[in-house]
């Protein structure tokens, strides 16, 4: 026993077992606290096999680790999983697996949080301290979508990215897309899905919507690759509609897991508008021709919510040379009611941590969400439990900070100063927020400032 048990005295377990016999005798109720302790004693103590491991794999980690998924192995059978047993028990004591970085003691719940559970952690380790023995579950395939499946179904708009050519080597510029919607009438899209061809070049894929009558990259072709400069991308005119001109709609980024926005909530894609598909790409070191996809789904009545992504950024950062803690901060002002829904952090490399939170008019503050350890190459999108309603007068802030110094691993060069920029080895500081008002809302409307702050991005 002790030696299946580790950490524990085998006579504490047996007292468990004890007690949990002599309570079941004589009827008594225990705490649950007891009552898990004496059920994982007793589950560890009979052996753990993959019969008990492939439950946590397939609701946890096949979604990343399946043939065409971003994770390097699969592992979907026994035959996959056993190689790497104790590199998983390693993986999950240190909860670097699953990805997850939001600090729980400093944020609020969130929906599809992938933490392991303490018990998940026991048992998955003791899987693989027991020899990581079969089971009946051995050799069985347990993922449910095969490759390159549209994970939420047959879309209603697929928009093709033309076969690109990416060269071993080189700064890649934003590639951009525009594709015709064919909108006959006003559109509610419940939900967006990426499909990446070669995830390796593919830093990240943007979609945005542009009504008819944008001035948006008016005088760029559609159906065709181009390369903009960034004053062919300038801020909405004056007498456009903000939204009108250039609508966020969803992201691609490592980390991305499809997701609809909700029952009751989508964004609105007006009659005769374009999607306006923007792709970075990224050398790997050979020449890969890629060939993504973006898909749209079709609310099938109008919602009652209508979602508004908003960006709460600093594009004016400088960080010193060798600096490994600079802080940097933005924040916006709420001008109308409305409900955040969920949160992104994204920095670049020199990223370090984010919080997000709210500030209202009377006094107080709310941590919405704390990442202390940002990772790059993996950026969630937190979805809230429970949406967080704001009155007007609000505030949303975003502190960053940002490693520039020579113990950061990722810094490309601590001996410079580093800016806002596109590419990897300059920085961001954004706080992606999704926002639910009430369908009818213009979302013009909502933020203090908001054209302002629109001209002030870069």
């Amino acid at each position: 026993m002790a030696g299946r048990f580790h950490g524990v005295d085998p006579r504490t377990v047996e007292r468990l077992l004890v007690l949990g016999q002599a309570a079941s005798v004589a009827g008594l109720r225990i705490g649950r606290t007891n009552f898990f302790l004496i059920m994982v004693a007793a589950r560890l103590c009979a052996g753990v096999t993959f019969d008990d491991a492939a439950p946590i794999l397939r609701a946890r980690c096949q979604s990343c680790h399946s043939p065409g998924e971003v994770a390097p192995m699969p592992l979907r059978t026994y035959e996959e999983a056993r190689p790497w047993a104790k590199a998983i028990r390693e993986s999950v004591r240190l909860r670097r697996m699953p990805p997850w970085h939001a600090d729980p003691a400093a944020s609020h719940e969130f929906e599809d949080e992938r933490r392991l559970s303490e018990r998940e952690i026991a048992t998955l380790a003791a899987w693989a301290e027991e020899g990581a023995k079969p089971g009946a579950a051995s050799g069985k395939t347990t993922s449910p979508v095969p490759p390159r499946a549209w994970k939420l179904g047959e879309p209603d708009f697929v928009a093709r990215i033309p076969e690109y050519k990416v060269a071993p080597s080189g700064a890649m510029a934003y590639t951009f897309l525009i594709v015709p919607t064919g909108f006959a009438r006003d559109t509610w899209i419940r939900a967006v899905e990426f499909r990446i061809d070669q995830r390796a070049v593919v830093h990240h894929i943007n979609v945005y919507a542009r009504a008819p009558q944008s001035s948006y990259l008016r005088s760029y072709p559609k159906g065709e690759l181009f390369v903009p400069t960034k004053t062919d991308r300038p801020a909405p005119l004056d007498r456009e509609s903000i939204f009108d001109a250039q609508q966020f709609l969803a992201g691609y980024e490592p980390g991305y897991v499809p997701s609809p926005w909700g029952l009751g909530r989508g964004k609105l894609i007006k009659a005769g508008s374009d999607i306006i598909v923007q792709v970075h790409y990224t050398a790997n070191g050979k020449e890969t021709i890629d060939s993504s996809e973006a898909a749209l789904y079709a609310a099938a009545t109008p919602p009652a919510e209508r979602m508004i992504s908003l960006e709460v950024k600093n594009s004016a950062l400088r960080i010193p040379p060798g600096d490994p803690y600079y802080l940097s901060e933005a924040s916006v002002e709420v001008a109308r009611p409305l409900k955040i829904v969920s949160l992104q952090p994204h920095m670049h490399l020199r990223g370090k941590a984010m919080d997000i939170r709210v500030r209202y008019p009377g006094g107080g503050t709310d941590s919405l969400l704390s990442v202390p350890r940002y990772d790059f190459n993996w950026q969630t999108i937190y979805r809230l439990r429970d949406p967080v309603t704001l009155p007007a007068g609000a505030k949303i802030e975003t502190v960053a900070h940002f490693d520039n110094s020579a113990n950061n691993p990722h810094n490309p060069d601590p001996s410079k100063t580093v800016g806002w920029g596109e590419q990897t080895w300059d920085e961001m500081h954004i706080g992606f927020i999704e926002l639910a008002v009430p369908a009818d809302t213009d979302p013009d409307t909502l933020i203090v400032g908001l054209r302002k702050h629109r001209k002030e991005q870069p």
